[in-house]
This record gives structure tokens, sequence and C-alpha cells, in this order.
């Protein structure tokens, strides 16, 4: 779940994405090799940055980059289990867009969507908002509603689309991807938040290694890659965490997933992207905050300093400093 700014216009992956896009699915040629002794250096600097920047949360914080063209995963509490929350909207959107290239979907396919199956006004919908009574929208409008704004009435209905929990974590081991499992639909988290988000869960290794796959192509076509990377290109949300300490114009890929707080309690922020580099290739960014009493801001500045230190130490090794 998210818990986004109320959107009375919203427009995702416009023309002007294309040029990102298109930086997106290059293949540049591979950085020339760094002394191994340089490289575990960085390495060790970069994951003894990270715990020290999650040390003000007072609680787990999963966290793993990777240059996806080549270079080793580095992580932070790598194989442990974090709730996904809407991060796993990422991994049904790739189940709903394999099911368009055999066929069995189509973008264009009207969808009904009824009134018992919206939500109530506590949780955010804004296909709810927009249909109160429900309504028709097609497969292509419910994936931009569900990636782009983080939509829980979109991402239930993609779903059932997708042949359910079960159908989409078949999915991701048919892809090579363990470690990450889909569970319950967003009306389950809502009716025992306490429980059920933790049973959509994945490890930060896991889901670094799911953004790999998305960006070497495996697992879509061609044209459903680019969709989904166009629309994670255009997300609203979490502006502050992955993109937040980043140079301006950075182009990143990403999606967020937030639980709210209870009792002062926040079980889970998150984002996980793929952040191009200035030379073109491209860093698959990981961060899981979870069970933490600090702020919503320090919770994100804790994303947004992380993905900046693997920022900073990737360009390092870059120039071979």
């Amino acid at each position: 779940m998210n818990f986004p700014k109320i959107i009375t216009s919203r427009a995702c992956g416009s023309l002007a994405l294309v040029s990102v896009i298109t930086a997106l699915a290059l293949t540049p040629e591979p950085a020339a090799s760094q002394p191994t002794s340089s490289r575990a250096s960085t390495q060790a600097t970069l994951r003894a940055q990270m715990a020290d920047i999650a040390a003000v949360t007072r609680g787990p914080v999963g966290a793993a980059v990777v240059v996806v063209e080549g270079g080793p995963v580095i992580a932070l509490h790598g194989e442990q289990h974090f709730p996904m929350q809407s991060t796993y909207k990422l991994p049904i959107g790739m189940a709903v867009l394999h099911q368009v290239d055999s066929g069995k979907l189509s973008l264009n396919q009207q969808v009904r969507i009824t009134k018992a199956e919206l939500p109530l006004p506590l949780h955010y919908s804004a296909i709810r908002n927009d249909y109160p009574n429900g309504g028709v929208l097609t497969v292509s409008k419910l994936l931009d509603e569900m990636i782009c704004f983080s939509d829980g009435t979109a991402c239930d209905i993609l779903l059932k689309l997708a042949g359910g929990p079960h159908q989409v974590t078949a999915y991701l081991r048919g892809l090579g991807v363990q470690n990450i499992v889909v569970a319950t639909s967003e009306r389950t988290m809502w009716q025992n938040e306490r429980v059920q988000q933790y049973r959509n869960w994945a490890t930060p290794d896991a889901m670094v290694g799911l953004l790999r796959v998305l960006q070497q192509g495996k697992g879509l076509s061609v044209s459903s890659r680019r969709l989904l990377l166009k629309l994670m290109v255009g997300s609203e949300t979490g502006p502050h965490r992955i993109k937040g300490l980043l140079p301006a114009g950075t182009i990143v890929a990403h999606k967020t997933g937030s639980s709210g707080t209870v009792d002062g309690l926040t079980r889970a922020t998150n984002d996980v992207g793929l952040v191009t580099l200035p030379d073109g290739r491209h860093l698959a960014v990981v961060v899981f905050v979870s069970d933490t009493r600090v702020s919503d801001t320090a919770q994100e500045a804790v994303i947004a300093k992380i993905a900046r230190a693997a920022w900073d130490r990737r360009a390092r090794l870059e120039s071979n400093k």
C-alpha cells in the first residue's frame, strides 16, 4: 500500500519519457575492470556506510545495490525477510505483462470493477474516487494506476487477472527469482495489516535480482518491458526516497511501498528501482525500512542516503579512485 496525495489529473508515461526509456534500454559497453583489492575495499566501505545510515531507524533495514551490467551485489541484511507493501506491485505488473505477451490478456481488454470491489474511504484509491459506483477500465489503465499511483484497487484487479498470488509467485520462480513471495491481496492486507502485510515478503538480494532480470530484458517482450519501465519512471510516489539526493535529471525507474504508521510504529517504508548512471549503465537499488518509530522524513532520508552512497561509490569504481 501507499498513501500518496490525492491526484486530480493523472497522466503517466507521456511522450517526454521517450528519451528516458531509450536510456534505460541501452546496453553500454562494460566499464574497465578495477583491481580486486580496490573493488573489495569499495564494497566493504559501502556496506559499512549503509549500516551507519540505517542505524538511525533503530529497527531492521535491508538494502542491496548492484550495477546490472557487471559487479557484485553489495547488501545489508540481504537475506532477511522484509514486508514488501506496494513494491510487490512490480512483480504483479511483470506477471500481468507476461500474460499479455502470451496472449492471455490484452492491454485494451476492458475490465469491469464493481462497487463491492472498491475499498472504504480509509484506504487510498483514485479509482474509487473517480468511479464510486464501479466502472470499466482497460488493463493498460489499470497498470498505469497501479504502478504510477500505487492504486490498491487496480492492484487487486490485476492480481486476479494474473491468476492470483500463487501464479505471480510461480512466474517469479520461472524467472529464477527465489525469496520473493506474493501471498495476499491489498484488500486482505487492509483487513488485518499487522499480520497480513508480512506474508508478502522479499529479501533485498532477491528484489535486486528481480530488478536485474527486468533491466536485462528477461521474462518480458521488448514492448512490455518498455511500457513497465515508462510507468516506473513516471511514478508519482516517493520523490524523497531513491530519487531524493541524486543529481537533478537522473533517470529513476522505481516502485515504492508504504505501510502508514499505526500507534507510532511504521512497519514498512520501501523503494526499489533502476538508476541510470552517467555512463549509461544501470544501478539497481533496493531499500526496505521496517518496524521503526522514527519520523517519515527520517525513514525516507535513510533510503535517499543509501541510494546516494551507492551512486557515489560506483562513480569512484568507474574512475578507479
